[in-house]
């Protein structure tokens, strides 16, 4: 049932944001949905599929091994449940903040991760194009973390609710008002910070790697306020997959294993 629940939220926040987006787009797409949709969406069900059977639990029984055994930092010292609670989530938000970023940095990394930059627009549906592949090393780096840091599996699983649901967010295509804006991103990252990262322009490809609280980018000088040519003028993607026929759904499958372009 607590998977079930999970899956619930995630596609009640996916149907919200898509009708946010219908009614209230901030950029105009250029390709075309089905096609798009189809291969993110697509890919989604392949790694849903592939982790169910395999290691899609290992978050959790790290945690439930780190709470019977004492394990982790949190454990060094009496912390009050809602201090282990909260600097659960922190610690494990910085974890994903350094991962994205080496993910970018380590080459045999970023041949994974750029399936995840060769969307030709950016919208919701951004956030669940992944390759199968970087999802379970993802899980497997997480577990570990989890395993260090010593955090319960109540912690993990609002950690992944929160987690799912500010990448659902972040990558859509919403207009906010830019004052709102403004103040969201002191705490949070709005979509208008993460589209930054996936423009065709290196140097912004290569910041605003956060995903849910966006302090890390300032802390560790990865921050770019605005993309050079402007949200509505500004090219989505890889510059060297502009092509739809090079970003189909085998072409990505094995991209990660083939000579880059």
């Amino acid at each position: 049932m607590e998977g079930l629940e999970r899956l619930s939220l995630f596609i009640a926040v996916l149907i919200i944001m898509i009708a946010w987006e219908l009614i209230a787009p901030r950029r105009p797409l250029h390709h075309s949905r089905w096609q798009r949709w189809s291969v993110n969406i697509g890919l989604s069900f392949l790694t849903t599929l592939i982790m169910r059977f395999t290691i899609a639990s290992a978050a959790l029984i790290s945690a439930s091994y780190a709470v019977s055994h004492n394990w982790g930092l949190l454990h060094l010292v009496d912390l009050p449940v809602w201090l282990h609670f909260g600097l659960g989530i922190v610690l494990l938000d910085l974890a994903i903040y350094g991962q994205h970023r080496a993910s970018h940095q380590w080459s045999w990394l970023w041949r994974l991760h750029k399936v995840h930059h060769t969307d030709l627009d950016f919208d919701v549906t951004t956030a669940v194009r992944f390759h199968p592949v970087e999802i379970m090393l993802s899980m497997c780096y997480k577990s570990l973390c989890i395993l260090i840091v010593g955090v319960n599996p109540v912690v993990v699983l609002v950690f992944e609710i929160i987690l799912s649901s500010c990448a659902l967010f972040n990558h859509s295509n919403v207009k906010i008002p830019l004052m709102v804006d403004k103040v969201l991103r002191l705490l949070l990252v709005t979509p208008d910070m993460h589209r930054v990262h996936h423009s065709t322009i290196k140097a912004e490809t290569d910041s605003n790697y956060g995903f849910s609280i966006s302090i890390w980018d300032r802390l560790f000088a990865s921050y770019t306020d605005q993309p050079q040519q402007g949200h509505n003028k500004m090219t989505i993607g890889l510059s060297q997959y502009q092509h739809v026929d090079d970003v189909n759904m085998p072409q990505l499958l094995l991209m990660p294993f083939k000579r880059d372009i």
